[in-house]
């Protein structure tokens, strides 16, 4: 199923060094669990939006935005220098915008499309984790 979002969105890195718009639309939004986005994200999945039309214009700090290519793939990674947050992605300018999800400061008002990747899912993620318990601060705080 494929969807859009139309307009604007806005982000930045963890620092605030740097600014970033997306003009246009996403046509993808996955979470995907291959061992180069958990290694990268340190976590179980990356969450990723793609887009082939969208536009990305740096608004402030572009110098410190670094770019990892893993050699042999297609796997890339954008990030900030400084504090190194996720940041948005182009390795040619045929291939897909993929901009991490986490990093828009804008509403982000859909839900992934898939899971990709499942069979490299990490041995500790059941895929119902359904039971854990919720809390809305660090335990304890």
């Amino acid at each position: 199923m494929q969807h859009s979002m139309k307009g604007r969105h806005h982000g930045s890195c963890l620092c605030g060094r740097v600014r970033f718009e997306i003009e246009g639309n996403f046509d993808s939004f996955y979470l995907c669990y291959c061992t180069y986005c958990q290694k990268d994200t340190g976590s179980a999945h990356a969450a990723n939006l793609f887009s082939q039309s969208a536009r990305l214009h740096w608004i402030e700090g572009k110098a410190h935005v670094k770019t990892f290519q893993l050699p042999n793939t297609l796997h890339e990674k954008s990030f900030c220098i400084h504090c190194g947050s996720a940041l948005p992605t182009r390795s040619t300018p045929e291939a897909p915008l993929v901009v991490p999800a986490g990093s828009l400061d804008s509403a982000l008002d859909r839900r992934p499309d898939a899971r990709i990747y499942v069979d490299d899912r990490a041995a500790w993620i059941n895929p119902d984790l359904e039971g854990l318990p919720d809390f809305k601060a660090a335990p304890g705080h």
